[in-house]
């Protein structure tokens, strides 16, 4: 049962643009950026949601690393591909702006690609490909990360999270959303457990010696200093399949880096060679696919939706309640907050209000006494 207090929609979304604002984010580009991470906390995703409003964005913004003002250049464009540089700046508003020309392009010849570079983090890969799926269409997209993951039988992060995702129209009340990271945990879920006082489950970290790690905080120090590593999806060596992981991690890397001629892996961990901060210069890959180009948008939507009305119907195991489908647990989330607003914890809480005080913005939170 949730015991955190909550926050309006539209008061959060109001609050997280005036406060981009603020910082030099341009409205516009501050209302897609709010959006971006309130869609994470409508999903239930509060790893990539207010969590990491501040200490992603805002302190980036702050330290340098991340441009406010996002300049953005198309470096290369057929009629079915765009290559962008996003010159440092926010990758979400990147993003929408890539999202936009693909759909375009898709709607004219059926398919349609493209690859950003020199950017930042974009937020849940999910946003990007409902973008397309909420036009008829199926989206996919990945991007790279500062190194976290190890490859199989390492111990030294090499690699990004790096989540590979899809998105496809369904007959149903919500589409097929397959979003995650394709490593056993994400950076952000360990530091939505620091921040939350718990310990991070055994079998996802390895250190040095190769180890398994629960210890949130020092998880989060020793990776920072390179002495600890997520695991590929499958976990530890190869017994449980974790060299699958290692392939689909690394082929989000490649796609991320390679049609744009980006940096990867080691190159993105915001730190020169003699340790001082610098940009990220992250890369980011979108494919949208018009099924009005194939069989039709009726015809895929109702077998797509078939598929997954049968998958929750199969037999369960004994004890467990009920077969999800990819999407459908994040639209239960939605109808359960839709009416109550974002559940924020004691650290949000006291970010919001600092944040608030500092600017001197005409807000009072539910939460405060």
């Amino acid at each position: 049962m949730e015991t955190r207090p909550y926050i309006p929609w539209k008061m959060v979304n109001d609050f997280m643009i005036d406060v981009f604002e603020k910082y030099g984010v341009p409205r516009k580009d501050a209302e897609i950026c709010a959006d971006v991470l309130l869609e994470s906390d409508r999903r239930g995703i509060e790893s990539h949601g207010c969590n990491r409003f501040k200490p992603i964005y805002l302190d980036r913004i702050k330290n340098g690393t991340l441009l406010p003002v996002t300049k953005i250049d198309i470096v290369k464009e057929t009629p079915t591909t765009v290559v962008m540089d996003a010159n440092n700046g926010m990758g979400m508003v990147a993003s929408y702006r890539m999202m936009e020309m693909l759909i375009e392009k898709a709607k004219k010849y059926g398919m349609a690609g493209g690859t950003i570079f020199n950017s930042t983090h974009y937020g849940i890969a999910g946003y990007w490909t409902t973008m397309a799926e909420k036009a008829g269409m199926i989206g996919i997209s990945g991007t790279n990360a500062r190194p976290s993951v190890a490859p199989t039988w390492g111990v030294e992060p090499m690699m990004g999270t790096n989540p590979l995702t899809f998105t496809m129209p369904t007959d149903e009340d919500f589409p097929f959303n397959f979003d995650c990271a394709t490593s056993t945990i994400q950076n952000g879920k360990i530091e939505f457990y620091e921040r939350s006082g718990k310990p991070t489950p055994a079998g996802l970290v390895v250190n040095r010696e190769g180890q398994t790690m629960t210890d949130s905080g020092k998880i989060l120090k020793d990776m920072r200093a390179g002495q600890a590593a997520l695991c590929p999806l499958g976990g530890l060596g190869e017994a449980t399949g974790g060299y699958k992981g290692y392939g689909f991690t690394t082929v989000v890397e490649i796609l991320s880096a390679a049609l744009a001629g980006g940096p990867y892996m080691k190159a993105l961990n915001g730190k020169d060679k003699d340790g001082k901060t610098q940009m990220y210069r992250l890369g980011h890959f979108f494919f949208v696919i018009n099924p009005e180009f194939f069989m039709g948008l009726d015809t895929f939507k109702k077998t797509a939706g078939g598929i997954c009305r049968d998958l929750r119907s199969s037999a369960k195991a004994p004890g467990a309640e009920r077969i999800y489908t990819a999407g459908e647990k994040e639209h239960l989330a939605w109808l359960d907050r839709k009416d109550k607003g974002v559940p924020v914890g004691e650290a949000i809480q006291k970010e919001f209000i600092a944040l608030r005080d500092e600017f001197k913005l005409p807000y009072k939170f539910p939460f405060e006494k």
